[in-house]
């Protein structure tokens, strides 16, 4: 049993992450053990969630890892918690596009058996709120909402308003938030700041927002509905990738898989490197910006998601490992980059030289480009063989120039049929991020590669 609670909204902007953050922080702080999840593919929030609650920020993706799998990632990341937070993402009910209630946080809510708490930004509307959650709250039956909070309010007469508005409608009101400067955190293209770019702010915000929940929220009323959540009858996911594929009682050591970390490369999530351990695998943390060398006996390398075009003049100044991941590919040693990763593999970024493993440029776009993946593996390559079919994302405000190499990795189709990516000897680089737990044959055929 887990009492758990999902922070939803009628819309994204309405204060999902500072009311889902200060509820960690909070509980955190009264000495509860907080399980930190976070709807969607999202990297960012779920470093905020760590930081508030001292345990791995997880997400619940039913697109990327299918519906089967939410509810015991949940509990894997929820085993020996006293509470579990889940943050929506965007609006309640909106999910993939043009695939109905799937990857919504409605949907998640639902595989969970959890209640709903909705954040609802109240800034420019008095009786009409109670309108607003009448209508989410009666939109799905199976969606429970046990509460609202109401996120800045400007007065304690523009909180009467409300509080009297929300009197008939059934649905409690479990907080009220004043508008607050202190709790803001500053944005980019892509979203939210990551932490590791602001580590000292990040634990100013993250503070205030605890402060501002405790102020402004009964506590006891949000515990007891967590508690009020029903057993959920599934098991938790264990990372197992069926038969390690170089060792175990082989003898053989352990391949030493070295993953890209620091601040310019912080989108990952927490099973892959689990899963990679699974398979046998040593996993050694770098941080390009500041290591001049992989870690000693690499033989595999792994380079995330991020921000790179923040920090292209750093990366470029560090040819020493510029030069030891161009050599590594070389050698054909299998390299696995997703989104940043490919574009650090690249000759060069905004016309700074990068490793220079692909040939192709990378630039900084005016365009986002945004959306889940259905994917097709064009080549064989050392994470999935051709045909294999995966589901992924896409995130970024960049363009590679090609698109693709000579032999593709993906071929997506949606929004258009396209291909992407490449494969070029160990080396897989591709824009589409993906989520190991739903194909942990993949962490498997890395590894295996590796060894």
């Amino acid at each position: 049993m887990v009492a758990r609670l999902v922070i939803a909204a009628p819309s994204s902007g309405a204060g999902k992450t500072t009311v889902a953050t200060g509820l960690m922080a909070a509980f955190a702080g009264r000495g509860l053990a907080v399980s930190p999840h976070k709807v969607g593919p999202d990297y960012i929030d779920p470093g905020y969630h760590a930081l508030a609650t001292g345990r791995p920020g997880r997400n619940l993706d039913a697109y990327m890892c299918g519906t089967g799998l939410v509810a015991p990632l949940f509990l894997h990341g929820a085993r020996g918690c006293d509470l579990a937070v889940v943050e929506g993402v965007m609006g309640l009910y909106d999910g993939a596009a043009d695939q109905g209630e799937l990857a919504s946080t409605a949907q998640v809510a639902k595989l969970l058996k959890a209640p709903v708490v909705l954040v609802v930004d109240a800034s420019s509307q008095s009786r009409s709120v109670a309108a607003l959650v009448h209508g989410f709250a009666s939109w799905d039956p199976e969606v429970r909402i046990g509460g609202v909070i109401l996120n800045k309010v400007a007065t304690d007469r523009h909180e009467h308003l409300l509080r009297e508005a929300l009197g008939e409608s059934g649905v409690p009101v479990l907080g009220v938030l004043r508008r607050a400067p202190a709790v803001a955190t500053p944005s980019r293209h892509l979203g939210l700041v990551p932490v590791a770019e602001r580590q000292a702010q990040a634990v100013e915000a993250v503070a205030a927002q605890a402060e501002q929940v405790l102020a402004g929220c009964d506590m006891e009323a949000l515990l007891a509905l967590a508690r009020s959540a029903p057993p959920l009858t599934a098991e938790p996911w264990v990372a197992e990738v069926g038969e390690r594929l170089h060792a175990g009682g082989s003898g053989m050591p352990a391949p030493v898989v070295a993953v890209a970390g620091g601040a310019a490369f912080t989108f990952s999530y927490a099973e892959h490197t689990e899963l990679l351990r699974a398979a046998g695998a040593e996993v050694v943390t770098f941080d390009p910006l500041r290591d001049e060398a992989l870690p000693e006996g690499t033989r595999g390398l792994v380079i995330g998601g991020g921000f790179p075009e923040m920090y292209g003049e750093q990366l470029s100044a560090n040819e020493p490992l510029r030069k030891a991941v161009a050599e590594l590919a070389a050698s054909g040693a299998p390299v696995a980059a997703e989104c940043a990763g490919l574009l650090y593999l690249a000759r060069s970024l905004d016309g700074r030289p990068m490793c220079g493993v692909l040939d192709a440029d990378a630039r900084m776009s005016e365009r986002l480009t945004l959306g889940y993946r259905d994917a097709v593996a064009v080549s064989d390559s050392v994470l999935a063989p051709a045909g294999a079919r995966l589901r992924g994302h896409e995130f970024h405000r960049t363009v590679i120039e090609p698109g693709a190499g000579p032999l593709a990795a993906w071929g997506l189709r949606q929004p258009e049929r396209r291909v992407e990516g490449f494969v070029q000897g160990g080396v897989h680089a591709s824009y589409v991020h993906t989520h190991w737990a739903g194909s942990p044959e993949v962490a498997a055929r890395f590894v295996g590669h590796c060894a």
